[in-house]
């Protein structure tokens, strides 16, 4: 059972706040309710203390998903070892965090695992047409996750 998620990426204010909320409002439903479980989410190279990134703000609140509270955070060795289950977006962020984490393995996977190993791509200053991509790409794997959580 996990009770604390960490979602990573790059910067911390697309693809992770995005699996981060999308992530708690699937297992809220999923539930019926509140869940136990801590979501949160850090970036590799964080734009610290930044909101999320307005395209994929936008995107989410279309889809009844408020990210407007979110702020760019650091990944650390503080949050690699309060979190049970870690879930970054491309292997490579998965080979640099184990790098840099080696105490994260047995519990980092791709969060596309449950979708064929599929990565997600940055969409960071990229068409608004990536960015929904993306949110898709993200959307199903949330889902996929939450049969296991």
């Amino acid at each position: 059972m996990f009770n604390n998620i960490l979602v990573v990426c790059a910067g911390n204010i697309c693809r992770s706040p995005t699996g981060e909320y999308l992530l708690k409002d699937k297992l809220k439903e999923k539930l019926g309710g509140e869940s136990h479980i801590k979501i949160s989410s850090a970036g590799l190279t964080a734009l610290v203390g930044n909101s999320a990134e307005a395209t994929a703000t936008s995107i989410a609140l279309s889809n009844n998903i408020d990210m407007s509270g979110h702020k760019g955070r650091q990944l650390s060795s503080a949050l690699i070892a309060e979190n049970d289950l870690i879930l970054v977006m491309e292997e490579r962020h998965l080979s640099d965090l184990l790098g840099k984490y080696p105490q994260a393995r047995g519990k980092t996977f791709l969060l596309g695992k449950w979708i064929d190993n599929t990565e997600i791509p940055d969409p960071y200053r990229q068409s608004q047409e990536a960015f929904e991509h993306v949110y898709q790409l993200v959307d199903k794997a949330c889902s996929a996750w939450t049969k296991y959580l």
